[in-house]
């Protein structure tokens, strides 16, 4: 006993305090209503303003976004109507020259494949007008991106402005970005442009700065020498110096552009590849929707090989760096092969005979599958949800009953768990630490209560004196001013179901995925068969990665989990492995020649080295599980993402925008407190300032 309080500090004192005010709020709640429910007259109406805002601003400039829209409209009516004219087999041979000169004939074969997969499945003319939308708005969001990140390269006053509003357009989920542009803009494919802008800007800001920054002092001394201008010195020297990190932010600009035009699809009504999906999801269409799914994922594969190829500067396959000659190629081999089309007009138009359409197989192998795995299918489902999901919901309390755990809770169930919990959270502090003992106590008390049923003060508290334990006093103040704004503004009870799921989520995605990350590691054979495997989920919109669930499992609380352990577990695995192999290897040669086995040289040296990395997977790993949450809203998920989803099919931009901002504040005091945890980590290893 002696031993174990000499190891009680402070922190532990805090920790016991707070349990043991969340357990007094628990048992006054039926005397206290406002401990279990935020009163309605506290709500401060946010959503109101907002509203009576944009309502004036539409009435007052309607006619000057009409005209915005019909000037934004043209340049991408204007694509699509080249695209759609211009027969297949020139688009497909320019397509294909264009992955020969970012990365070489792999590339090129892999683009042809996947352009005949689109003909032969017959979403070539939907996949044009998806493209003709990227191909105005991923040029915008470049030259966007460019500007502003050249104004926070030159103006340090300015950076201190651009990188917060960077991080709140990040993490505001995209159905809040659809409803503002939605009311001053109407429906149509503009709404699509401009909210596909707006997402895909802040990479290549980042990146822009980043690579103007990095340019090696001794080559901007050069440069003067030379004797350069100001005006020379950035267009001649920064820039081109800055050219593969600048690539960089055009890839993921890129990327993050694909990825909103799918959503904004939602109230776009174009007939494009993300209507095409949204459509036959919500007809349960399996075969059509993975079909289509793949066009996406083909397509998201092909702009990220192209677009990367060109930012690593590839030379492989023997391929020259000049690429001027390969204009030249694609106008005379365009004409060509357009004249060609003239005389067979099987290169114009895709025969109808040589289409193929395997989704009724598809659909008839799904239905057997179910058929035959109905029963383990139900069971894993069943499982889940009545033994992890709804205990951490609504807690033990009121998830146990004959009906889900085959007995009802009695006082005795409830002394034993009780006893048995501080038993353990004892025994694991004098072995363990009082922190590994708080642990099992906090866990207790949420698996026993559950989220919904612990007094809001109580999660605040909690919540704050983390924040305080990893990043002090400054954390902890920001952290209960977050938490604040969602309780005022009457979005507390969404943001508890919204914080169960992704938490349950983001713990299973994180655990698998760092598991796998130190397999990957430790084996270049798995390592080989897993990158591929998040390359494709990586790439996937969000969408289509629902697709497979919602047919096996149907609408509900556990698909949207698998669907966002899916899309969450990538970086999870990548972090994993890349902190384990970028270990320094001196540390691992010294390991070695004082005798540490296999196992030792893992858990004793390798993983708690590559433990800060590994935490900024989780960091990501949250970030991640944050943006699918919306996506999840579309199979029945409820919370904050359910909110924002409603709101924008109600028109409500203040409800829809104030729910956004809530998540919003979510993911930034993640983002916050696994970067400080991972900075002390860092400090305690000696790898960098606390």
């Amino acid at each position: 006993m002696k031993k174990m309080k000499d190891r009680l500090d402070r922190s532990t004192v805090l920790w016991l305090g707070a349990i043991v005010l969340t357990l007094t709020g628990v048992f006054m709640q039926d005397h206290l209503d406002w401990l279990a429910r935020y009163p309605e007259t506290w709500v401060v109406p946010f959503a109101d303003v907002l509203n009576a805002l944009s309502n004036w601003i539409v009435g007052q400039f309607s006619p000057v976004f009409q005209v915005i829209s019909l000037l934004l409209g043209f340049p991408i009516k204007a694509v699509q109507q080249v695209l759609q004219t211009l027969p297949w087999s020139v688009t497909m041979f320019v397509f294909c020259l264009v992955a020969y000169a970012a990365s070489g004939w792999r590339l090129t074969l892999f683009t042809f494949g996947a352009s005949v997969y689109m003909l032969a499945i017959g979403y070539w003319d939907a996949g044009m007008n998806t493209l003709s939308l990227v191909a105005i708005s991923v040029p915008s969001a470049i030259l966007v991106g460019f500007a502003i990140g050249v104004w926070g390269f030159r103006s340090a006053r300015a950076e201190r402005i651009i990188m917060p509003a960077l991080d709140l357009l990040q993490t505001v989920p995209t159905f809040a970005y659809l409803l503002p542009i939605l009311m001053l803009f109407g429906f149509g494919t503009v709404v699509g442009l401009i909210a596909s802008i707006l997402y895909s800007f802040p990479p290549m800001v980042r990146n822009t700065i980043l690579g103007l920054r990095r340019v090696a002092p001794e080559v901007i001394e050069s440069g003067l020498m030379a004797g350069a201008t100001s005006r020379q010195l950035f267009w001649q020297v920064r820039v081109p110096s800055a050219r593969r990190q600048l690539l960089l932010g055009v890839n993921q600009a890129t990327m993050a552009s694909l990825s909103m035009v799918i959503i904004a699809s939602i109230i776009g009504g174009t007939a494009d590849l993300g209507w095409e999906v949204l459509s036959t999801i919500r007809k349960a269409q399996f075969g059509e929707s993975l079909l289509v799914g793949l066009v996406i994922a083909l397509m998201a594969m092909v702009i990220d090989r192209v677009t990367s190829g060109l930012a690593n500067g590839s030379d492989r396959d023997g391929m020259p760096r000049n690429h001027r000659h390969l204009w030249i190629i694609a106008a005379l081999g365009g004409i060509v092969i357009f004249a060609a089309s003239l005389v067979a007009p099987i290169l114009n138009d895709w025969p109808e005979a040589y289409r193929f359409n395997p989704a009724p197989v598809m659909n008839e192998a799904l239905s057997g599958f179910i058929t035959t795995f109905r029963t383990q299918i139900e069971m894993i489902k069943t499982a889940a949800f009545y033994f992890v999901m709804l205990p951490v919901k609504i807690g033990l309390q009121g998830a146990v009953s004959p009906f889900t755990w085959g007995f009802s809770l009695t006082t005795a169930h409830s002394l034993a768990f009780a006893l048995s919990t501080v038993a353990l959270a004892l025994w694991s502090t004098t072995r363990r630490g009082p922190k590994v003992g708080i642990a099992i106590l906090v866990f207790a008390v949420v698996y026993y209560f559950g989220l919904t049923g612990l007094p809001w003060p109580a999660l605040i508290l909690l919540l704050a004196l983390l924040a305080y334990g990893i990043g002090g006093v400054v954390l902890s103040f920001g952290t209960v001013l977050g938490l604040a704004f969602i309780l005022v503004t009457g979005n507390w009870p969404a943001a508890v179901l919204s914080i169960y799921l992704c938490g349950i989520a983001v713990v299973i995605a994180f655990t698998l995925g760092t598991a796998i990350g130190i397999w990957a590691a430790q084996n270049d054979r798995v390592s080989a068969f897993v990158r591929p495997i998040n390359d494709t989920l990586q790439t996937m919109p969000l969408f289509v990665i629902l697709i497979p669930f919602v047919m096996v499992f149907r609408i509900g609380d556990f698909t949207a989990l698998l669907s966002v352990i899916a899309y969450a577990i990538v970086p999870a695995i990548r972090y994993a492995e890349h902190g384990l192999r970028s270990l320094p290897d001196t540390v691992i040669e010294a390991a070695r020649m004082v005798g540490t086995t296999p196992r030792q040289m893992l858990w004793q040296v390798q993983i708690p080295l590559a433990l800060p990395v590994i935490m900024l997977g989780l960091n990501q790993t949250i970030l991640y599980g944050i943006a699918m949450l919306v996506i999840a809203a579309l199979v029945g998920a409820g919370g904050l993402e359910q909110t924002v989803y409603t709101a924008l099919t109600d028109g409500n931009v203040g409800e829809g925008l104030i729910a956004g901002l809530a998540m919003a504040v979510i993911a930034i005091i993640a983002d916050r407190m696994t970067n400080g945890w991972s900075r002390k980590r860092q400090s305690a290893l000696g790898f960098g300032p606390g």
